[in-house]
């Protein structure tokens, strides 16, 4: 039909931790959904897959984002801006960005990901 039923999954070292809301028959969601969990010390990534909502079958994977530890520390105050997709499936062509605000709060004892999943397209 030209759209897709959008939603992301946020999985910090592969275990799914948040799931925003489905934004139905769209191209470009907006979710502006703000999120914030506590960051294991050793944590080494933090991927953000872009899902289409299929009632009738297994949904599809769209793109995904993968932000690494170092790629945190690179950005000290946080990150936010446009990311583009990347595929999941090799075999998959992905076309698409997604509008991300990560910032990493408190010490080293206490470390926590605020993650603002905005929008896409």
């Amino acid at each position: 039909t030209g759209s897709s039923d959008p939603y992301c999954i946020v999985k910090i070292d592969d275990e799914a931790i948040i799931r925003t809301a489905t934004v139905w028959k769209t191209l470009s969601p907006f979710w502006g959904e703000e999120y914030e969990v506590q960051l294991q010390p050793g944590f080494h990534s933090i991927s953000i897959y872009v899902m289409d909502e299929d009632a009738l079958s297994r949904d599809d994977v769209i793109g995904k984002v993968c932000i690494t530890r170092d790629m945190l520390a690179e950005h000290p105050k946080g990150y936010s801006g446009w990311v583009s997709l990347s595929e999941v499936d090799p075999d998959e062509e992905v076309q698409g960005e997604i509008h991300l605000r990560v910032e990493v709060l408190g010490s080293q004892g206490g470390r926590r990901l605020r993650c603002s999943v905005l929008e896409a397209r």
